[in-house]
């Protein structure tokens, strides 16, 4: 596994969390790390608390025990106003966009500067929302339109352009390809390379693509049996004996998804005499 980051460059940690719903035990004493500018996918079977990890982090879920820090500020037992100024910090991509249905698309991404700068005027929130909005992908024509006037994989780039209306330093996207078809899956781990590249992003990425995991992601963090039971580079993941691990990225889908990531890394390799620079 990789070494530990230095303090200074851990944007989230995670340490001893425990989620309990009823009976059910979600999460117990899980640790975890996110490193500051790396994509980080967190993958585990139906049912692991992948989504519950995020909901903790962000503090729409008290955890039972545990302490988690963002920023190097704990956020476990504070209020919406005691931690405003660390949400302003991170943008979030829920499942499905989550847009507002009665907003417009504009609307919708000036929905958190409004929260957080209400002084803003109405002609500037307009210029900040369209540039969101062609940030995101998606055409200028779009700021006017409504959800429902949206196709599924235009919601999702919406509810992006949403979640960098406050230019984050750390984006946390739930799912954000699934339901897509495969081209525009592709584009959408196109676009969210590009933009925390351009943009100095930590992601934390919840995913099932195994493309999406091979394509984009710097680090894969593994949950099972309430726990991290792994977090690496898919070939240290890979160099594990784990029956789930093997089974995961070693499966049909999984071969095919290397197989793929392979070939993209083929393309890009200039022919031979080509000089690199």
């Amino acid at each position: 596994m990789s070494p530990r980051a230095p303090r200074s460059e851990i944007v989230i940690q995670v340490r001893g969390l425990t989620n309990r719903f009823g009976d059910q035990l979600v999460h117990s004493e899980l640790d975890l790390d996110v490193r500051r500018g790396e994509i980080l996918g967190v993958v585990g079977g139906s049912g692991t608390g992948k989504s519950v990890l995020m909901r903790s982090i962000i503090g729409l879920q008290t955890p039972e025990a545990g302490h988690i820090e963002v920023f190097g500020e704990n956020t476990v037992g504070r209020d919406d106003t005691e931690i405003a100024d660390i949400r302003k910090r991170w943008g979030i991509l829920f499942q499905g966009g989550a847009l507002f249905s009665t907003l417009t698309v504009s609307e919708n991404v000036q929905v958190p500067l409004k929260e957080y700068y209400p002084q803003i005027r109405a002609p500037l929130l307009e210029e900040i929302a369209g540039y969101k909005v062609v940030m995101s992908g998606l055409a200028p024509d779009a700021g006017p339109k409504y959800p429902a006037e949206l196709s599924g994989g235009m919601k999702k780039r919406a509810g992006l352009a949403r979640a960098l209306a406050l230019d984050p330093e750390l984006l946390f996207l739930d799912e954000p390809t699934a339901g897509l078809d495969p081209i525009g899956a592709a584009a959408f781990d196109e676009l969210t390379r590009s933009l925390q590249r351009t943009l100095g992003l930590t992601v934390f990425l919840i995913t099932h693509d195994l493309d999406t995991l091979y394509a984009i992601c710097d680090r894969v963090a593994v949950l099972a049996d309430g726990h991290v039971i792994a977090v690496g580079t898919i070939p240290e993941l890979l160099a594990l004996d784990h029956p789930w691990i093997q089974e995961y990225f070693n499966g049909p889908r999984g071969r095919a998804a290397h197989a793929g990531a392979q070939q993209g890394a083929d393309k890009a390799e200039p022919p031979q005499g080509v000089n690199r620079e």
